[in-house]
């Protein structure tokens, strides 16, 4: 984002507030505001609406860990805005580090996922918002499956489909080629 902006392009930035820990509304805004990018604040759940009204031209997420096949692990919420972007046909950039990708990890079911503390969702502001007593799930990161991703965006390079097979071409120092007719089909299948 910061590079478009240097580019000169005019850019809006919608940070989803990333419930239940608010590192979208505590992080990425204050970050994105202190670069002075232009940036608006939504819930988690408004994401869709946005999309269907036409208001997204492309999703960017980043990831904690990048499995061999270009599954990736994120933030709890990843993976529904993966496929709202799908239903869409909205592209989803995967911003990834390639200290993320895990070669020795197959695929994304081989991630293991943490669950955190309960009063995370229980709680806000130290205060109790929901009954005492009842099941709490607290998930701290989902799985978007590669068929998702348009794209893996690292500092040496893009990976685009197929991503297992460009990834490790980064990684391993060579360009990744563009597939472009294979994602230009796939675009245009998801249009249908």
């Amino acid at each position: 984002m910061r590079a478009a902006i240097d580019a000169g392009k005019r850019i809006q930035v919608i940070a989803c507030e990333t419930r239940p820990f608010l590192q979208g509304a505590r992080l990425t805004a204050w970050e994105l505001k202190k670069d002075r990018i232009p940036v608006t604040l939504i819930t988690d759940n408004m994401a869709g609406h946005l999309m269907q009204r036409e208001r997204v031209s492309c999703v960017i997420v980043g990831t904690d860990r990048t499995a061999a096949n270009g599954d990736v692990a994120n933030k709890i919420g990843t993976y529904p805005l993966a496929v709202l972007a799908h239903r869409h046909a909205i592209p989803f950039y995967v911003a990834a580090p390639l200290s993320s990708i895990d070669f020795a990890c197959p695929n994304g079911d081989k991630i293991p996922i943490e669950e955190r503390p309960v009063r995370e969702v229980t709680h806000v502001l130290g205060r109790q918002i929901a009954p005492s007593g009842i099941r709490v799930l607290n998930p701290a990161f989902d799985v978007t499956p590669n068929e998702l991703v348009t794209a893996i965006v690292t500092e040496r390079g893009i990976a685009r489909q197929p991503l297992g097979r460009t990834l490790r071409r980064l990684v391993e120092g060579a360009p990744a080629k563009p597939e472009r007719k294979a994602e230009a089909r796939r675009m245009r299948a998801r249009r249908r």
